[in-house]
C-alpha cells in the first residue's frame, strides 16, 4: 500500500511518519487487506490545535475520509484513525462483498464519463452580461460511474463523507443520485421512476381492459 503524509505548514517529522504508517498498514491489514492508498496531512487549526485529515482508499472506488484536531499531532491522528477503523467495522460486511463483486467482473460496472471542473460563479466587480451562458472549464479529467446497489451507494456517500455520489442502478442500470440533505437524511434521485410510472400505468390499463371485455 503506498502512503502519502504530509504538512500543510506543518513540519511532519520522520518519527510522526512512520507511526502513521505502520498504524495504518495495521489497520488494512485487519480489514481484508485491500487497501490501495493512504493519504494524511497534517495542519495547524487555530493556532493551538493540530487538524489530521485521512483519505483512505480501501478498493476499487472505496474512499473512507476521516478528520480530527487535538492539541498534537499524534493525538489528532489517533483520533481520526479510530473514525476510520469504526467505519471498517460498521461496513465490514458490505465492504467484502464489494471486493468479491469487482473481482468477479470489474469492467462491467463501470460507465466511463469525464469530470469536469468550471470556473466559479461571476466576480462580483464584474458584470453578468459580459459572460456567454457557456461555463468556463479550468479543469478535466476520466472518471468511471459505478454500478451499485442503493444502499452500497449510501455507504460509499457516509464513509466518503461526499456531498452526493452518482451511480449506475444495479437493479434497472438507470443513472441515480444519492445526496446528504440539511435535515440529516439521504436523498434518492431515481431517473427511471418516470418509466416505471408509465409501466404501472400501462399495466392497469390494460388489467381494466381485460375485466371490461370479460363483464
Amino acid at each position: 500500500m503506498q502512503f502519502q503524509i504530509q504538512g500543510q505548514h506543518f513540519d511532519v517529522g520522520d518519527a510522526l511518519r512512520e507511526y502513521v504508517a505502520d498504524k495504518l498498514e495495521t489497520l488494512n491489514e485487519k480489514y481484508f487487506n485491500h487497501g490501495i492508498e493512504a493519504s494524511t496531512t497534517f495542519s495547524r487549526e487555530g493556532g493551538h490545535l493540530v487538524r489530521a485529515h485521512i483519505s483512505f482508499q480501501v478498493g476499487k472506488g472505496i474512499l473512507i475520509q476521516a478528520d480530527a484536531q487535538a492539541g498534537d499531532a499524534h493525538s489528532a491522528f489517533d483520533q481520526a484513525c479510530e473514525r476510520v477503523a469504526k467505519q471498517l467495522r460498521r461496513y465490514k460486511r458490505k465492504l467484502r462483498d464489494h471486493h468479491e463483486r469487482l473481482d468477479d467482473s470489474p469492467e462491467a460496472h463501470q460507465l466511463e464519463a469525464r469530470d469536469y471542473v468550471l470556473k466559479n460563479a461571476y466576480d462580483e466587480s464584474e458584470d453578468a452580461s459580459d459572460h456567454n451562458d457557456e461555463p468556463i472549464v479550468v479543469a478535466e479529467m476520466a472518471t468511471n460511474i459505478q454500478t451499485m446497489s442503493v444502499s452500497e451507494a449510501v455507504m460509499r456517500l457516509d464513509l466518503a463523507d461526499a456531498p452526493m455520489i452518482i451511480f449506475r442502478n444495479a437493479t434497472n442500470d438507470a443513472l441515480n443520485v444519492v445526496y446528504k440533505r440539511e435535515d440529516g437524511n439521504v436523498g434518492w434521485v431515481d431517473t427511471n421512476w418516470a418509466d416505471r410510472q408509465k409501466k404501472s400505468s400501462e399495466g392497469s390499463a390494460q388489467t381494466s381492459s381485460a375485466a371490461a371485455k370479460s363483464a
